[in-house]
């Protein structure tokens, strides 16, 4: 019986973790505070864990999203899916320059859950071009990676399709 190589790959993440708000270049800031907008319109009767993300686009807009719980926990709907979900309806042709995503607990890391890695990685292929992230971290922190790929460096992609 033939064995099989044994493959092994490094992965680094590069991020900038910022202490606090005023550590944020400005052109951040401003897509964090509409996010925090957005949660203010969120439904999170169970969780209680409000959750806003902001789109800014190549055209200089923003787009915004806020989580929708339900009953049935699997049905719950995402900040960052439902904001990919206006722009694919609204303007499809416009290309993710950055996205942030805050949550109304100051404390809490707020990373997007897999899923939402998911669909937007595949807006960064589809778009042909990375997408920022900035995210809340705890005790006030924010992180900002240079792409989607960076928090979900193993990801399904057409490749992976027969």
């Amino acid at each position: 019986m033939k064995r099989e190589k044994k493959l092994e790959k490094t992965i680094q993440i590069h991020f900038t973790r910022f202490q606090g708000i005023d550590e944020v270049p400005d052109k951040y800031k401003e897509l964090l505070d509409s996010a925090r907008f957005a949660f203010h319109n969120s439904y999170a009767p169970y969780s209680r864990f409000r959750v806003g993300a902001c789109l800014l686009l190549d055209n200089g807009h923003h787009i915004l999203g806020t989580n929708i719980e339900n009953a049935s926990y699997p049905l719950c709907m995402c900040a960052e899916r439902n904001a990919v979900a206006k722009l694919s309806f609204e303007v499809p042709i416009q290309k993710i320059k950055v996205i942030a995503v805050v949550a109304d607990k100051k404390d809490a890391l707020v990373s997007p859950c897999g899923a939402c890695r998911q669909v937007l990685i595949e807006m960064e292929t589809r778009q042909k071009s990375p997408i920022e992230i900035i995210f809340q971290g705890e005790e006030g922190s924010y992180y900002l990676l240079e792409s989607i790929s960076s928090i979900l460096p193993f990801s399904f992609s057409a490749d992976s399709l027969p």
